[in-house]
C-alpha cells in the first residue's frame, strides 16, 4: 500500500471517529434547567446539605448555592457532567466584581480554578461577593 493512500485512510478514520462522537452527544455541554435542577444535582453529592438560595449564571452552566455556616455549594458543568463542591471564603484566592452582573472567582485548589461568572441580576452577583468575600477585618482580598 502506498504511503499517500495510508495517510488518507487514517485521516478518514479519525474524521469519522470524531463525527461519531459528536453525533452521539459526546461534545454536548451540560446545562442546568433551573434552581431545582441545581439543588437536586448538588444533593446527589452532598445529601446532608440544604441550600437556601440558588444563584444561577446566565449561561446555565454554573450555580452557587448558599448552604450556611459561611459555605457556598457550587455546581459547574464540565463537558456533559457536573462538578460539585463546597467552598469557604478561606479557599478563595481571588474574588473580583467585573461589571455589576459579573464575578471573577479563583480558588486556591488545583482541581478547579474557578472562572468568570455572569448573572442575570446585580443582586445575585453581589450576593456571591458577600458570601465568599473576606469575613474578617484585615483580609488581603478585595471583594468589590
Amino acid at each position: 500500500m502506498s504511503l499517500p493512500l495510508l495517510v488518507a485512510i487514517v485521516a478518514l478514520g479519525i474524521a469519522l471517529s470524531v463525527a461519531a462522537v459528536h453525533v452521539t452527544g459526546g461534545s454536548k455541554t451540560a446545562t442546568l434547567t433551573g434552581a431545582d435542577h441545581a439543588k437536586s444535582r448538588f444533593t446527589e453529592d452532598f445529601p446532608d446539605e440544604i441550600a437556601t438560595v440558588v444563584r444561577l449564571t446566565t449561561d446555565a452552566r454554573t450555580a452557587f448555592l448558599d448552604i450556611g455556616r459561611e459555605r457556598v455549594g457550587i455546581v459547574h458543568s464540565i463537558g456533559d457532567c457536573f462538578l460539585t463542591r463546597i467552598v469557604t471564603p478561606r479557599e478563595v484566592a481571588v474574588l473580583n466584581a467585573g461589571d455589576v452582573n459579573t464575578v471573577s472567582l479563583r480558588l486556591a485548589d488545583f482541581t478547579w480554578k474557578g472562572g468568570r461568572f455572569r448573572f442575570a441580576s446585580a443582586t445575585d452577583a453581589q450576593g456571591l461577593l458577600e458570601a465568599l468575600g473576606p469575613q474578617h477585618p484585615g483580609s488581603a482580598r478585595e471583594a468589590a
